[in-house]
């Protein structure tokens, strides 16, 4: 099992940018697929949630400026970032979690400055 992350860049503020996952020897059909991030010097924390039925869940700080998307033919989950701000520098990690298991991507760095 595999989750490749890509996606992830310098932008300035205000920007956008699409991070992707895609899943080898993984069905994400049967799993809630995720986004978290770590920030410099801070824990992990989580950003956006879909779950296997199509449900989402944001953290406050990203809601109404990301959007998660994913459960495709292409197996692969995304997330559209825009507006983004200097506190959304941190290293981005996609995940794949069902009740007794969770597979974790290599994550991608985020950069947010001018």
């Amino acid at each position: 099992v595999q989750l490749q992350a890509s996606g992830g860049g310098l932008v300035q503020p205000g920007g956008s940018l699409r991070l992707s996952c895609v899943a080898s020897g993984l069905d994400f059909s049967f799993y809630n697929l995720g986004w978290y991030r770590q920030p410099p010097g801070k824990q992990r924390e989580q950003v956006a949630i879909i779950t296997s039925g199509g449900r989402t869940n944001y953290a406050d700080s990203v809601k109404g400026r990301f959007i998660i998307s994913g459960h495709n033919a292409e197996n692969t989950v995304s997330l559209q970032m825009n507006n983004l701000d200097p506190e959304d520098t941190a290293v981005y990690y996609c995940v794949a979690m069902a009740p007794r298991s969770a597979y974790w991507g290599q994550g991608t760095q985020v950069t947010v400055s001018s």
